[in-house]
């Protein structure tokens, strides 16, 4: 399917790797030019075909650094992917997550993409474009993993379908992707969440992540490639979701039993 994105022009947030990564190959295999925004430029990224921005996003002077080098650089912006997420590797609930996390937590998820979507805000209008956020499952599962990390990820759920009802008769559409477990860093690396909770219950990392499908229910039986994440950004940037506003999309392998 030709998504007839050439020649537009993309900033994808968290771009260095995993999620952000795939997004910003796949948007530049689609024909766009991308600005790919991290604190750390990756060889990943520098070679992807995207214009790398080392930049730190917790700040409103951060966005605006990001936004002015995008519009300097291709004159305005289409499409906005607010990607960059993380969090503390913790696994012993909500007493164990200090005030500072809480704040790290909220700066990285979710105020990251409040300034920048803000900074963003006037091209996006000037040419009815279109913002997703890449938000979590564990929005809609709050209990299933770290406190703080599912609230941010629930606020940016919120934020997008504010955003979608109160910008998308000015043309502008913003929908979230909401992905479970995803085959990237914060899974497969030794101090990432996944291998945190490998060390708490005793297990190899590896033999961990072969069993977390069944563990969380998946129907599909399998981690989420970031590639597949990156397919349904493509499609929801494009003209053909264009009657698509205001909505959230799981992509967590069936996870979520909920209708």
């Amino acid at each position: 399917m030709d998504l007839h994105l050439s020649e537009k022009t993309a900033v994808v947030t968290g771009a260095s790797r995993g999620i952000g990564l795939a997004v910003v190959r796949r948007l530049v295999e689609e024909g766009v030019r991308v600005v790919g925004a991290a604190r750390t430029i990756t060889t990943e990224l520098t070679d992807s075909g995207a214009v790398p921005v080392a930049v730190d996003l917790s700040t409103p002077e951060g966005a605006d650094v990001l936004i002015d080098r995008a519009t300097t650089e291709f004159g305005g912006i289409d499409v906005l992917v607010n990607n960059v997420g993380g969090g503390d590797a913790v696994s012993g609930g909500f007493r164990t997550i200090d005030p500072d996390a809480w704040r790290r937590t909220f700066d990285v998820n979710f105020f990251s993409a409040v300034h920048v979507t803000r900074a963003a805000l006037p091209s996006l209008l000037a040419s009815k474009g279109s913002v997703l956020t890449v938000s979590s499952v564990g929005a809609r599962l709050p209990g299933a993993g770290p406190a703080d990390y599912n609230a941010a990820k629930a606020a940016l759920t919120a934020l997008g379908k504010a955003l979608a009802e109160e910008f998308g008769p000015q043309g502008l559409r913003v929908n979230t992707v909401s992905p479970g477990p995803v085959r990237t860093a914060i899974w497969e690396a030794a101090d990432g969440f996944g291998g945190t909770l490998a060390a708490a219950n005793g297990v190899e990392l590896g033999d961990f992540l072969t069993q977390v499908p069944a563990m969380m229910g998946m129907t599909t039986g399998r981690l989420i490639e970031p590639e597949e994440v990156a397919a349904l950004i493509a499609f929801l940037a494009s003209d053909h979701a264009r009657s698509i506003a205001g909505a959230d999309h799981l992509i967590d392998g069936g996870l979520s039993k909920s209708a």
